[in-house]
């Protein structure tokens, strides 16, 4: 996507442009939080999410370069997709969120405890995080 295909340069349009639908930021949290790294895993979330949906926003969150997809040596035909730096950084922007709905929304409790449990590790749990997605998701040397 070139900078001639966004609405506007509003810093705020742009992340929405790139994450500003349920699908994209539900793909993500798989990533991040459930360890999800295969099609067929975002396939079995609750959310139900089409295949032609999923295939989409996959291709354009690759496009992106918030995510890496690679061959999985188990099976030639299937992928494994990684977050990549830019990926991570969504992290604290998904951490808002769920305190935003952990406030204001009727949260399922177990669904909750993640984020519950992140916020009382304190100020470098977020940071924490991040360092371990780093480790499963880029390779060696790259990252902060």
């Amino acid at each position: 996507m070139t900078s001639t295909s966004f609405r506007s340069g509003c810093p705020i349009n742009l992340g929405l442009e790139v994450f500003g639908d349920k699908w994209t930021l539900l793909i993500i949290r798989d990533l991040m939080f459930a360890g999800k790294r295969r099609y067929r895993e975002f396939l079995a979330s609750d959310e139900a999410i089409s295949s032609n949906i999923l295939a989409d926003r996959l291709a354009r969150l690759v496009e992106m370069g918030i995510l890496t997809r690679a061959d999985d040596p188990g099976h030639r035909l299937k992928a494994i997709y990684s977050l990549t730096e830019k990926g991570i950084d969504l992290l604290p922007i998904l951490a808002q969120i769920s305190r935003w709905s952990r406030t204001y929304m009727p949260v399922d409790p177990a669904l909750a405890a993640t984020g519950e449990a992140r916020d009382r590790a304190g100020p470098g749990a977020e940071a924490a995080q991040m360092a371990e997605l780093r480790a499963l998701h880029l390779p060696r040397g790259e990252g902060a």
